[in-house]
């Protein structure tokens, strides 16, 4: 059977009660990346695509002052939950000019659809010689998983769209110095992470976008399939772990006239 048009995913609409019960790893993990922030009292910092506001609190509890933002409105609403100045605002039109030291986001960009508009909206966030701080998937991000949803949705006729933006380091770089950034770190690294509960779970969050383009009375039949695909190669002694690979780097805004460019000099790398 041909393949049809690849279909186009649509935007993942976050329950924060169940991402809280089934994902809180994503932020368990990344107390690195927060102690590579090093916030400092009397800092202000952007959280971009706070979620629920976990990290915003622990860098706000570190003693700077922080703004968080998100597309969904669940999630913003958890964070203001958490005491956090939460905004709904999508990262691709953050509405701040020269405003925060630094800016901040875990696990968020890889779900940005147009990442050279949201590197320009940090650069015109950032006060003069600001920094970014951000971890992100990086290229090979749970390879595995995106290889079985694209073989269950050739084996329906369909091409599988493309979720997620999983970058090179030499893409991520290209983007930052275009947005007017001079990388301080950047790497490209292997983390194999367990999850808490079952594969059925973590596809149920992070791959409803591939599951809301098939009929809802196929969905679990696609899910057990990924989910026997990787069974031999991601189960043992009775814990799933999958294969992560992280884009982690720090920049640091460059001082003169190509600093804060305008979005329209940006294009992707």
């Amino acid at each position: 059977m041909p393949l049809r048009r690849e279909a186009r995913a649509p935007m993942t609409h976050w329950n924060a009660a169940e991402y809280a019960r089934s994902a809180r790893f994503v932020a368990d993990l990344a107390t690195p990346l927060v102690d590579l922030l090093a916030p400092k009292p009397g800092e202000t910092v952007l959280d971009l695509g706070c979620g629920d506001g976990v990290l915003a609190a622990e860098i706000q509890a570190r003693g700077a002052a922080v703004i968080g933002i998100d597309a969904s409105s669940d999630m913003v609403a958890a964070a203001r939950a958490r005491g956090i100045d939460a905004r709904l605002m999508p990262g691709e039109a953050i509405a701040f000019d020269r405003a925060f030291d630094a800016v901040f986001s875990n696990a968020a960009l890889h779900w940005m659809r147009d990442l050279p508009a949201v590197f320009a909206g940090v650069a015109r966030a950032l006060k003069p010689k600001g920094r970014f701080v951000a971890e992100m998937g990086g290229e090979g991000n749970v390879a595995s998983i995106v290889g079985a949803l694209d073989g269950a949705f050739r084996r329906r006729g369909l091409r599988a769209p493309k979720l997620w933006i999983f970058p090179s380091p030499e893409a991520a770089a290209a983007l930052l110095s275009r947005a007017g950034f001079r990388i301080e770190t950047l790497e490209l690294f292997e983390r194999p992470t367990r999850l808490p509960g079952d594969l059925r779970d973590w596809l149920e969050i992070f791959a409803a976008g591939y599951l809301a383009l098939v009929p809802e009375a196929e969905r679990r039949t696609l899910v057990e399939e990924v989910r026997a695909a990787l069974y031999p190669h991601r189960f043992s002694d009775g814990v799933w772990t999958l294969d992560y690979v992280r884009l982690r780097f720090s920049a640091r805004l460059r001082q003169g006239d190509d600093a804060h460019p305008p979005a329209a000099s940006i294009t992707a790398a």
